[in-house]
């Protein structure tokens, strides 16, 4: 559904920005003035003179008619600080567990009501998911995501229990009753499950990872093909993988902190 037109004089000239950048999320390998103009509901000579100005300065490519991200986004991406002490934490330990069991291995943000993926290992005996690094998926539908919901602040999560909640699945949880009981087993446990709520064929498990201060940072998750993955017996090894990337988080803030009081 496209948006109501806006009154462009409502929005800032980075605000306008932005929504056009927005709008490669979705995993659109390009875009057009025309799909962007109606997509943001922005005036179409906006979105020309905003494309090309975006394309100028590198955070945009153009090619041909159409515009794709640039390389200034990814730079300026990998210079967030949590996002880098995040991934320079995780990525080892990720190795090591994609190595061990031949199964898909996840990183994920919590971002509003979706997980966006930061990185994806992809499993030699896994299915091919459409999952991507960079990509967004529903929350409540994903071990990711609930393992993070179960920690996130109350007004967030009494947001996304107020829904929408589609189902991705038969298996989906779209009752938020049932919902908020589950984000408190997850609590106590340390541990979410994906019970083939996202795809039908494929059952996954996960751990939240915390900061120094015990703030959920994000998610490691593991996925499988249901009836090959055995979560009773890997659920311990996603849970004591989070628990050594959270350590080395931590311990990686008390190196930054005091740089960064110097400063």
């Amino acid at each position: 559904m496209c948006p109501a037109h806006r009154d462009e004089g409502e929005i800032s000239g980075v605000g306008r920005a932005v929504a056009v950048l927005k709008e490669f999320r979705g995993g659109a390998r390009s875009l057009g003035v025309s799909a962007l103009a109606r997509r943001t509901g922005l005036p179409k000579a906006t979105v020309h003179r905003l494309l090309n100005e975006m394309a100028r300065v590198g955070l945009l490519e153009r090619v041909g008619t159409d515009y794709r991200p640039g390389l200034l986004l990814f730079e300026l991406g990998q210079l967030a600080p949590s996002s880098r002490t995040l991934h320079t934490a995780a990525r080892p330990h990720m190795a090591v567990l994609h190595e061990a069991t031949g199964h898909n291995v996840g990183l994920a943000v919590l971002q509003d009501r979706d997980v966006v993926y930061v990185e994806i290992l992809r499993g030699r005996m896994a299915p091919r998911l459409p999952q991507r690094t960079g990509g967004r998926w529903p929350a409540h539908a994903s071990c990711s995501g609930k393992a993070m919901l179960a920690h996130a602040p109350a007004a967030l999560l009494d947001d996304v229990l107020a829904g929408p909640l589609p189902a991705l699945t038969p298996q989906t949880i779209v009752d938020p009753t049932e919902l908020r009981r589950e984000l408190d087993r997850i609590r106590r446990t340390g541990t979410a499950f994906d019970r083939q709520e996202s795809f039908p064929t494929v059952t996954g498990v996960a751990s939240p990872l915390l900061d120094g201060d015990g703030t959920v940072v994000g998610a490691l998750s593991m996925s499988g093909l249901a009836g090959r993955i055995n979560l009773s017996r890997l659920d311990a090894a996603v849970r004591t993988t989070a628990l050594a990337i959270s350590r080395d988080i931590a311990e990686a803030e008390l190196i930054v902190r005091p740089v960064l009081r110097r400063a």
